[in-house]
């Protein structure tokens, strides 16, 4: 689904890419998904060495990226990743390796809330330091539903869970140095879903992080995030903004997925990438954050298992992720 409306991204809506190639698992929608003068590539192998392609975007299932990325490296063409990165840390210690062995950044991890209108003013308010530090930030990630049979119990942690971890190392500057799970009464309307859960991420500089991730809550697409601070609170403001008021009292919409919520988003991100893949580079989530959002995952799993806090534990960050990163104005 999100490869074909990446397509239509690039195809309908921004300037400065062209699609040569498509490949997918299924052939048949491939050709169905590639637009007119692209050609349909047998294998993502074969994709990426194509001479007529300099940039690639990954789409495919999470247990797929991993060869992907390494064969965009090796070709040093920039790739822009969906998320999950890679599904073990294992598989990101390969990918940083290999790009820092190459010598220059390559890979952006779609984690496109950083390039929301709503939480890039967050960030600037808490980076201002006019609220003083940031004590604690609440996370909340709501889905109406979930594909019966294709997302799994482990999902909400190693799937959905990976932008919150994102985005609150993001707001918070900071990373993630323990992490706790609770599972509170069990909804009806997730079978055998874990469902809702309770994350609790204790970042390096003593903040804390409370994620509630619920997959099947009915009403709609919710995604909310609160900053506490020394002197007063920041909170996302709730999408769509407009309020209606009638004889049926005060009320907004709520987004039906998130295509509908974050589709500035994910045109921003991918405007961004453009520019950064057109001079050989990337700019925008990187390896190192695909690699620490995996091992949040990682421990939060080892957290439902235990029922105690786990630790993440991290190798020293190569000096290839330390440069900063520049934002693009809105």
């Amino acid at each position: 689904m999100i490869g074909q409306d990446h397509i239509r991204r690039l195809t309908k809506v921004l300037y400065g890419a062209e699609i040569k190639g498509v490949t997918d698992i299924d052939l048949d929608r491939a050709r169905a998904a590639a637009p007119e003068g692209a050609e349909v590539f047998d294998t993502p192998k074969a994709l990426i060495a194509s001479d007529h392609v300099q940039a690639v975007v990954i789409c495919s299932w999470g247990p797929a990226h991993e060869e992907q990325l390494l064969d965009c490296i090796a070709a040093g063409k920039p790739v822009f990743c969906e998320k999950p990165m890679v599904t073990t840390e294992a598989a990101a210690l390969k990918v940083i390796e290999a790009e820092t062995a190459f010598g220059r950044r390559l890979v952006q991890v779609g984690f496109m809330r950083r390039f929301d209108g709503d939480y890039r003013r967050l960030k600037r308010v808490i980076d201002g330091g006019s609220l003083g530090a940031p004590l604690m930030y609440h996370s909340v990630h709501r889905n109406a539903s979930v594909p019966e049979g294709l997302y799994t119990s482990d999902m909400p942690l190693n799937d959905t869970m990976v932008h919150d971890a994102d985005i609150s190392r993001w707001l918070l500057s900071d990373e993630v140095a323990a992490v706790e799970v609770r599972l509170p009464r069990r909804s009806g309307r997730g079978n055998d879903l874990r469902d809702p859960t309770i994350v609790l991420l204790h970042m390096t500089g003593g903040a804390i992080v409370d994620v509630e991730i619920s997959v099947n809550v009915a009403y709609g697409y919710d995604i909310r995030g609160e900053v506490s601070c020394e002197m007063g609170i920041a909170a996302l403001p709730n999408r769509p903004a407009t309020v209606i008021s009638d004889q049926h009292g005060i009320r907004q919409a709520i987004p039906e997925d998130w295509r509908e919520r974050f589709i500035d988003a994910y045109d921003q991100e991918f405007r961004e990438w453009i520019v950064a893949a057109g001079q050989g580079t990337a700019t925008g989530p990187s390896a190192w954050d695909g690699y620490a959002a995996t091992l949040v995952s990682d421990a939060a799993l080892r957290a439902v298992a235990s029922g105690e806090r786990e630790a993440v534990a991290m190798i020293e960050k190569p000096a290839l992720y330390s440069e900063p990163t520049a934002i693009a104005a809105e």
